[in-house]
């Protein structure tokens, strides 16, 4: 389990970022707040720099400017925090071919979680890889390969999830499948970033919007701030 956070009603403050890539601005004076108990969606257009954003929430990119805050406390000072307490999934499932799906999924929860192999099947199971579970996963399709990677979610106790076009290569029943375990996370109290070219099923989502070097962050329901 990750360690109790301490007290704040944020658990992610961006305030001013830029990104520059290839000598183009990205974004520039980008400010939003995550809280719990949120869905947010990034949204614009190829290139405008969403990957880049959540790798940057995610601690995996350097290159950006500004302030971000974790807890209520500038994220740099609290690196251990940050890392036990987000989950990013990028776009690419990050499945090892040579491994199975249970090899695969031990491997993802190794040094975060204590998770027994009964929990790690039956995550299998749900998302209807029950099968394959001890098959290599060269031998599966995109779609299955992706739908590894989602299990994960189905026993994640990080509070805040990063997940980058989390809906590629599913199937009808498994985008529905996942838009209510964001709805039920969220109840919970958890709080989702994540990009995607599908229009979610969700209501009261917050939206990122990006593109040509500015930003616009809406909250609903209580308007619009625009920043650029």
């Amino acid at each position: 389990m990750t360690e109790p956070l301490q007290q704040a009603d944020h658990l992610l403050k961006v305030q001013s970022l830029e990104c520059e890539r290839d000598d183009r601005v990205l974004f520039r004076d980008l400010s939003f707040s995550i809280v719990p108990g949120t869905l947010t969606r990034v949204e614009g257009p190829n290139g405008s720099g969403k990957t880049t954003l959540l790798r940057i929430l995610a601690g995996l990119n350097d290159n950006w400017s500004g302030q971000i805050y974790w807890c209520g406390q500038p994220r740099h000072k609290q690196w251990d925090s940050v890392h036990r307490n987000i989950l990013y999934l990028g776009h690419r499932p990050g499945i090892k071919g040579v491994l199975t799906p249970m090899e695969n999924l031990q491997a993802l929860v190794a040094g975060r979680q204590s998770v027994s192999r009964d929990v790690l099947s039956r995550a299998l199971a749900q998302v209807g890889l029950g099968p394959w579970e001890n098959q290599p996963c060269e031998h599966l399709s995109a779609g299955q390969k992706r739908r590894v990677a989602l299990a994960r979610l189905l026993f994640a106790d990080e509070p805040l999830w990063l997940l980058d076009e989390a809906f590629t290569a599913l199937d009808v029943d498994a985008v529905a499948a996942v838009e209510q375990l964001l709805a039920g996370r969220v109840r919970d109290g958890g709080a989702v970033v994540m990009t995607t070219h599908h229009q979610p099923a969700l209501d009261n989502m917050q939206r990122i919007r990006l593109g040509h070097g500015m930003a616009e962050s809406s909250h609903n329901p209580a308007g619009e701030v625009a920043h650029g």
